[in-house]
């Protein structure tokens, strides 16, 4: 018996469903965990707040299109700086698959000292390398995880690699879940061949084929108790401008959470849990990122190649992870200082430009506040060894850059103009405000973090609630820490890992 996608748009008055295991969102873990235990023979509703669409269709989006249908509030939304702290972007996706369909499809296992220190220092003792790795295992032949040929390299990469080669470090190939790849640098925007696979084209087929119902345009607002334990949530459907229609309810005998870093918290709050442990919407971290162009006289044409296919993490031990990109000529464009004429004289010299980037392994100063309607508003305090490490990034990308051959570079800050060597060589970067510094993330995680005890974590072990049995979270607000590295592989893991911990529990009563 095979499920089905079913638009809630298109649902007449209200909806009210009885299942097994209802979850809150189709991204990478609410994916994983529906084919799991939709396999295992259990009935599985997922709810999504974004809409269907198909995958040809979204792949044929220009980049405004994908924004406007794909992305939540297209690419606006944001973490607020305070004190000495960048504005970050935060990419989040709106649609069945999640923020998986946006992904640059880079695979990282959650690095192992990270592990050893959450097994070992925090206590979580099921956390270890050895325990995990069947589960990276499983996921990484389910999403085929491959390691990007050096073929695959843009002009970019190749240029970049050159000048780290020259100061002393190198660069290593990126796995990525891809098949096929033909290096159309689109991956932010849904690939237009299919080529990543996405949850879209992996998990929830297979949760689909064993009868997993999944419904869009579901927004969910809280969930249900009854008798001291999760039995279902409620909510509102949604039409196609994601304004409420009908009532939503869907009865079940277990629930899983799996909206995000970003919006599980939101749910807790709204259901009165976790409120004992002061951690709910608190200690996110986002890997503050950025690029730096550099400029060339000859052509690069950045774009032909692998989006993300190389990193350095020679300087691993200052936090900072080295990664490549190159993004779309039209968001690339619309990065360039100036205005007019002279922005006009830039954006055509987009074929001159490579791009290379990197993140922060930070230290949490992220909070989520309770907005005036239903979307929160975020709050980021930099620590001052992060402030530093901003600089830090950015002087050793612009200095590779130089030594690859650039004439001039354009830094991530907000009305500086391209630098030659000599400019960059006198500027002072810790004296620049750090609002200036243009910062993106696709990485919020710990907001309801995993612990061994419930004054201090917001779920045990399995994933499951301190305060109310029968209520999961799966999703990157569960990490106990940020990890360095691009957390979709891990995060997926940690869902297959606590979706085989329900089986192993059997299902509570029907109310």
């Amino acid at each position: 018996m095979t499920g089905e996608i079913h638009n809630g748009r298109s649902v007449a008055g209200d909806l009210d469903l009885s299942t097994d295991v209802v979850i809150v969102g189709s991204g990478a873990s609410g994916a994983v965990v529906a084919a799991e235990l939709a396999e295992a023979g259990q009935k599985v509703v997922v709810l999504e707040e974004g809409g269907h669409h198909l995958p040809a269709a979204m792949g044929a989006m220009r980049p405004s299109e994908s924004l406007r249908h794909v992305w939540r509030a297209g690419s606006m939304t944001a973490a607020i700086g305070i004190g000495d702290s960048p504005v970050i972007n935060v990419m989040m996706g709106r649609a069945v698959g999640g923020s998986s369909l946006l992904t640059g499809g880079v695979c990282f296992r959650i690095p192992e000292h990270k592990l050893v220190h959450w097994s070992t220092t925090l206590g979580l003792t099921e956390l270890t390398p050895a325990k995990l790795e069947p589960y990276f295992d499983a996921v990484e032949r389910a999403i085929h995880v491959e390691t990007v040929p050096e073929t695959a390299r843009s002009r970019s990469t190749v240029l970049y690699e050159d000048g780290a080669r020259k100061l002393g470090y190198r660069l290593t190939p990126l796995r990525r879940n891809t098949r096929g790849c033909e290096g159309r640098s689109k991956c932010n925007f849904v690939c237009p061949h299919q080529a990543k696979a996405s949850v879209d084209l992996t998990y929830l087929p297979r949760a689909v084929a064993a009868g997993a119902e999944i419904y869009a345009d579901c927004r969910v607002s809280r969930v249900v108790p009854h008798g001291g334990r999760a039995v279902g949530v409620s909510g509102r459907l949604l039409d196609a401008d994601g304004h409420k229609r009908g009532h939503l309810m869907v009865r079940a005998r277990r629930v899983v959470l799996a909206a995000s870093a970003w919006y599980t918290p939101l749910l807790l709050w709204n259901s009165g849990i976790g409120r004992g442990s002061g951690v709910v919407g608190r200690n996110m971290t986002l890997h503050p990122s950025l690029r730096v162009i550099g400029e060339f006289d000859e052509e690069v044409r950045g774009w032909h190649g692998a989006l993300q296919s190389a990193y350095s993490d020679a300087f691993l031990a200052e936090r900072l992870t080295l990664v490549s990109a190159f993004v779309p000529t039209s968001i690339l464009a619309a990065t360039m200082p100036g205005a007019g004429p002279a922005f006009m004289a830039r954006a055509d010299r987009i074929r001159h430009l490579g791009v290379f980037g990197g993140m922060i392994h930070d230290e949490g100063g992220g909070r989520l506040h309770r907005g005036l309607g239903r979307e929160p508003w975020v709050t980021y305090r930099m620590a001052r060894a992060d402030r530093a490490a901003l600089s830090r990034l950015i002087r050793i990308l612009a200095d590779t850059w130089f030594a690859a051959g650039a004439r001039r570079v354009y830094l991530p800050v907000f009305g500086l103009e391209g630098l030659d060597p000599s400019a960059l060589a006198t500027l002072n970067l810790d004296r620049i405000p750090a609002s200036r510094i243009e910062c993106t993330s696709q990485h919020p995680l710990g907001t309801c973090r995993m612990g061994t005890d419930r004054a201090h974590s917001v779920v045990n072990q399995d994933g499951e609630t301190w305060d109310l049995p029968g209520l999961y979270i799966v999703d990157g607000s569960t990490f106990p820490t940020s990890l360095g590295v691009n957390p979709q592989l891990g995060i997926m893991a940690m869902a297959a890992r606590a979706a085989l911990r329900m089986l192993d529990r059997p299902l509570p009563a029907a109310v």
